[in-house]
């Protein structure tokens, strides 16, 4: 069985960024969150951190607390039998719980946590691409951010991914810096 390493962590921690450096070492991509975009974009309703929250609660109520890994579980299997996956984007302990029981010793966590000020001042810095259609860096007000951040602890209980994560990186210095420590880690699997 191929490897598999889900990132998890808060709103502008550093996932996508840590994702887009192991898939230059041979991972295939893999955005858990995709499953909120498409539907929000099926059904013409606006990408707004809003929208997005209401279709998360959607979905789980739909499907329970580990709906983005049910959702994901198919597309993961095949892209497994082709090689390496990168998933960006583990949301809920349930997930976690999903994941670690299907792929066992070929699933691995990454936390990437920064503190808050930090975070928030990333996530309103970002500007939105026209190339970024996949909307991988949206831009967020500290007001946005915080909200997400409490939603994430508070309702889809993402605190329990991060604790159990096989490692975990402190993203506050430079991007040079925060690119060794996922080598390190990918050398660590």
């Amino acid at each position: 069985m191929s490897k598999i390493i889900a990132l998890t962590g808060l709103c502008g921690a550093g996932k996508t960024t840590a994702a887009l450096i192991i898939q230059e070492q041979g991972y295939q991509y893999l955005r858990f969150g995709q499953i909120v975009m498409d539907v929000l974009q099926q059904e013409n309703i606006p990408i707004t951190p809003e929208n997005e929250k209401k279709a998360r609660h959607s979905l789980r109520q739909k499907h329970g607390m580990g709906a983005f890994a049910i959702a994901n579980l198919t597309k993961l299997s095949v892209m497994c039998q082709r090689g390496k996956v990168v998933i960006d984007g583990l949301y809920s302990f349930a997930e976690y719980k999903v994941l670690k029981e299907r792929f066992q010793d070929s699933f691995y966590t990454l936390a990437i946590v920064s503190p808050p000020k930090i975070r928030y001042k990333r996530l309103e810095e970002r500007c939105t691409k026209a190339e970024d259609t996949h909307t991988l860096f949206r831009p967020l007000t500290r007001k946005e951010a915080m909200q997400r951040d409490y939603d994430e602890i508070e309702n889809a209980d993402k605190g329990g991914p991060i604790a159990m994560a096989d490692w975990t990186i402190l993203n506050t210095k430079s991007l040079k810096h925060f690119e060794k420590e996922v080598r390190e880690f990918l050398c660590q699997i």
